[in-house]
């Protein structure tokens, strides 16, 4: 953070409470935003993608059960005191697409860049609907003080995050965006630029990936007493989950966008990974009996649920166990992996991230995976994207993060 960035602007919430989002906004040419104000627009909101992907085949609908909470500052720990609005675009009566936007407090006590955010983006391809949601978000945001938009972010970039802009033809890993081709388009003509790709890789599981130099280089370092690796403590579980974003928060820090974790987040994610972990699919790395280094795999749920329309009642619960839990979905995505800071660019640190992705690639193996993805990995984090590159990940996906001045 630099000592010249802007103070982070000040937000008035008696004028945020007095914007009016009680009422239709229109749009002209037949366009109409609805503000998301009760339970039934929340679900009309999670359920108007149904018609955009309806004839893409590898859109795959998250569960409403889970997108619910998301949007819901009863249930999300995110949305504590972080003014936020969502919209419905309608055309000619019909739900024709939708967008979030959110102060996030953390973003900008850690970055001091004046960026409101957006988010939940999707629309059917009609000028009109992006012209009136963006203009809508943009003009909410810009009446929280906010200079900038950027996103997607829905809501932050701990969750699901950025526009898919290249990689269409494959169904999207689990908490990672799906899109449609036209969005960029639509942003890119209203002024929005580029403010940051990330990659997701595309991986075969194969044996003894790591070549043999490298290998031996690994094998020498983690040979010393003082080093110990373990896989997770269930009776332990969130305990061990606060350790994982202990050190995330620590190697992540200096990150593009990076926004830490609070204490209500970390508890509420560790109860929602619970159900899908696995013990073969955490792995510590101990140095003088402190941890500092992990690797977070997860199995790719998409896989599980496809074809289920966003719903798991009342007939799905039992295909989605038996599919997760009995027949294996054979693919899975490793969404985190850190080295704390003080590790970064030594010998150490590169072996603990070599053997982490070296266990969890064999045990996933064992497992019956046959495909994995590497995600996301931003793209000025070169010595990351060569390491993965060399073990033969392919970059397959591309995910960009737009903003804007307001």
């Amino acid at each position: 953070m630099s000592a010249s960035a802007p103070p982070r602007p000040a937000i008035d919430d008696a004028a945020k409470d007095a914007i009016d989002d009680a009422g239709p906004l229109k749009a002209g040419a037949g366009v109409e935003i609805r503000p998301v104000e009760t339970a039934r627009d929340r679900r009309a909101f999670i359920r108007l993608v149904h018609d955009i992907y309806r004839d893409d085949p590898n859109y795959v609908a998250p569960l409403e059960f889970e997108i619910g909470p998301r949007i819901d500052p009863e249930k999300n720990p995110g949305l504590k005191n972080a003014p936020h609005r969502l919209w419905i675009a309608y055309r000619n009566g019909a739900p024709a697409g939708r967008i979030a936007a959110i102060v996030n407090k953390a973003h900008l006590d850690t970055h001091r860049d004046g960026a409101g955010h957006f988010g939940f983006i999707e629309m059917i391809d009609d000028e009109a609907v992006a012209n009136a949601l963006l203009a809508t978000a943009s003009d909410w945001l810009k009446r929280q003080g906010m200079s900038k938009i950027a996103g997607p972010f829905s809501f932050s970039v701990n969750e699901e995050c950025g526009l898919l802009v290249d990689g269409f033809d494959t169904p999207p890993y689990v908490m990672m965006p799906h899109g449609r081709p036209y969005y960029a388009g639509h942003l890119e003509r209203l002024g929005f630029r580029k403010a940051m790709d990330a990659y997701a890789l595309s991986y075969l599981p194969r044996r003894q990936f790591i070549p043999e130099k490298r290998q031996r280089f690994v094998d020498k370092v983690l040979s010393k007493s003082n080093i110990t690796i373990r896989n997770i403590d269930f009776a332990k579980f969130n305990t061990e989950i606060r350790l994982v974003i202990d050190i995330y928060n620590d190697a992540w820090s200096d990150n593009w966008g990076y926004v830490p974790m609070s204490d209500e987040q970390i508890a509420h994610m560790a109860k929602e990974l619970r159900p899908i972990i696995e013990r073969h699919n955490v792995v510590f790395c101990e140095l003088d009996g402190e941890p500092v280094a992990f690797g977070l795999v997860l199995p790719d749920v998409n896989a599980a649920i496809r074809g289920f329309n966003g719903k798991l009642a009342p007939f799905n619960w039992a295909t989605f166990l038996w599919r997760l839990k009995v027949k294996g979905v054979g693919r899975s995505r490793m969404p985190l992996m850190g080295v704390r800071k003080r590790l970064q660019g030594k010998p150490v640190g590169a072996a603990f991230a070599y053997k982490i992705i070296d266990l969890v690639n064999s045990a996933n193996m064992d497992h019956g995976c046959k495909h994995a993805e590497l995600s996301w990995i931003l793209e000025n984090n070169t010595a990351m994207l060569t390491m993965l590159t060399d073990i033969g990940g392919e970059i397959y996906k591309t995910y960009r993060f737009y903003e804007k001045a307001l």
